[in-house]
């Protein structure tokens, strides 16, 4: 419930508080007083967007504060928003001389969202320029789902439908990135094969680069080899006699001297070592072939590795390993995309039977409400002087979920016999929108769990016995919950539990609003006026009585 307003520096508003109580709560005044003044404030509380334009002197902030009685069941809400759970709660919103805008709860900074979301649980505000929202779908399963009981399931269904939608969106974005590899898929496919014929892993580029030269050189390795051996051991002028004559003569010395024996040993060593050699160089020589399959091996293994050094720009083995892994990667990467996509398609096809369940326990909830909807909305536009006036609910199954099922809904009306029902934007004239609105506002309020409505001039166009019973309807509505009403009629104004007045003064040279209760006789005097205007009659005074009465 509302208790209590605090409006500083907004508008025509210098500073205005006022406590308000539970039942039917009526506010009045002069065109232009400043009752929408207020209004906006309160908007500011539903996290409405701020306007710096709205304050009133530049240099200090302007703030709204509404301070509510909430009752233990919203206990949760602020405990999953760590906000300190009060029973007298304040919501405080700031606009700064800048501009900028800061919201509170009970002094806790938060969020617009948050504020939102809180005050959506607090109290609802109507103006009569608003029955538009009674055209759109969302309203409308609002009403019907208000009266079917349907708040647990249609919660469940919208936690349950807002994952389906996720793993569809998840599966089109696997799909599209599986389509979009696939286009170089073959191409891929095809570089992947290519690395992997040239066995990467056990490639050594300088061997087969050496082997290939060898090959091409082999009867120049051979030439050489064998000239190499021919002056080494060609006789009596070859190296290797004269090196055994040299042998054979230090090994003499060394029998004269012992002092030459460790040379004569060295040359021992090496003259082995030479022979060694020398035989070596004439065994390679001799064991040298040339074989035409190797030569082409080789060399086609030398053009295929620099063919893919030139395809893919990069110099060694190990670059083409790295691009060859990277493919791999990717392909193995397409193989996850299909196995995500199998299971994806599996969750949702689950979630499809599940949603189909909700949605069909929401219907069939849906139905079984609306011949009551129908039969307390059509005694309510009796009673409110549209004595002929039809609705109709339409439930249309779609092919698709929404989120409120898998059925659409339309509201046809008509005020007049002998007409065929219309959709309600349709067939609804101006005069009758606000008894409309009214009857449905009451509908709702009777199976809702929010603890404040404002009705601002909802009743605009109406008068005499119309009038009285649309008073009738607001008492009625005002005995469950805090209905504040900003209204023109003597007969609504007469039945308020309490009275405000909104009046607009000149102080200081200055034009203020501002908003005072009244008293019995105050009250009295303001129905009077709203029945005869300026000049009070005693007979509007006892016509006010009256009503009061």
């Amino acid at each position: 419930m509302l208790s209590r307003i605090f409006i500083q520096n907004f508008a025509l508003i210098d500073s205005l508080e006022i406590t308000l109580d539970k039942g039917l709560q009526v506010i009045t005044g002069e065109t232009g007083a400043g009752k929408s003044i207020i209004l906006g404030a309160l908007r500011l509380i539903l996290g409405e967007r701020a306007d710096a334009k709205s304050i009133q002197s530049s240099d200090i902030k302007s703030i709204a504060e509404a301070e509510f009685i909430v009752n233990e069941s919203l206990k949760n809400f602020f405990e999953e928003n760590d906000l300190d759970f009060e029973n007298n709660t304040v919501i405080r919103r700031e606009i700064l001389p800048t501009g900028k805008s800061r919201a509170f709860v009970n002094d806790v900074p938060v969020t617009l969202e948050i504020l939102k979301k809180l005050s959506e649980k607090l109290i609802d505000i109507h103006s009569q320029f608003e029955t538009s929202n009674l055209f759109e779908e969302e309203y409308q399963f609002r009403m019907i789902d208000g009266l079917s009981k349907n708040k647990v399931l249609l919660f469940n269904y919208q936690k349950e439908f807002i994952s389906y939608k996720k793993l569809v969106k998840d599966l089109e974005t696997a799909k599209f990135k599986l389509a979009e590899g696939n286009k170089e898929n073959d191409y891929k496919v095809f570089l992947l094969t290519e690395l992997n014929e040239v066995n990467l892993d056990e490639f050594d580029l300088e061997e087969v680069q050496d082997q290939l030269s060898k090959q091409e050189n082999a009867e120049s390795i051979v030439e050489n080899l064998s000239l190499i051996f021919t002056k080494m051991d060609q006789e009596e002028i070859g190296v290797l006699d004269s090196l055994l004559d040299v042998k054979t003569k230090l090994a003499k010395v060394a029998s004269l001297s012992h002092e030459y024996s460790k040379l004569n040993q060295r040359f021992e060593e090496n003259f082995v070592e030479f022979k060694d050699l020398l035989f070596d160089l004439q065994n390679e020589a001799e064991k040298m072939e040339t074989d035409p399959e190797i030569l082409f091996e080789l060399s086609a293994q030398l053009n295929k590795i620099n063919s893919l050094f030139l395809k893919h720009k990069v110099n060694s083995v190990e670059e083409l390993v790295a691009i060859r892994d990277q493919i791999f990667e990717e392909q193995t990467g397409f193989a996850d995309l299909e196995i995500l996509i199998s299971q994806l398609e599996d969750e949702i096809t689950k979630k499809e039977i599940q949603l189909q369940k909700l949605a069909g326990e929401l219907s069939t909830n849906r139905k079984k409400a609306i011949p009551n909807f129908i039969k307390k909305i059509e005694n309510l536009l009796h009673q409110l002087g549209l004595e002929k006036a039809k609705i109709e609910v339409q439930l249309n199954d779609l092919e698709n979920f929404t989120n409120y099922g898998k059925e659409n809904i339309q509201l046809l009306f008509q005020a007049n016999s002998g007409f065929p029902l219309k959709p309600i934007q349709t067939a609804i004239s101006g005069g009758e929108r606000s008894r409309v609105m009214l009857s449905i506002k009451k509908l709702m309020a009777e199976n809702a769990e929010l603890p404040t409505l404002i009705l601002d001039e909802i009743d605009t166009g109406v008068s005499g016995k119309v009038a009285e019973e649309i008073g009738n309807v607001m008492k009625e509505m005002a005995e469950n919950m805090q209905l504040i009403v900003i209204t023109h009629l003597a007969q609504v104004a007469a039945k308020g539990n309490n009275n405000y007045k909104v009046i607009k003064r000149e102080i200081s040279g200055k034009t203020q609003s501002t908003i005072v209760r009244l008293t019995e006789e105050e009250k009295l005097q303001e129905i009077a006026q709203l029945l005869s205007g300026a000049q009070i009659t005693d007979a509007a005074v006892s016509q006010a009585r009256e009503l009061m009465k």
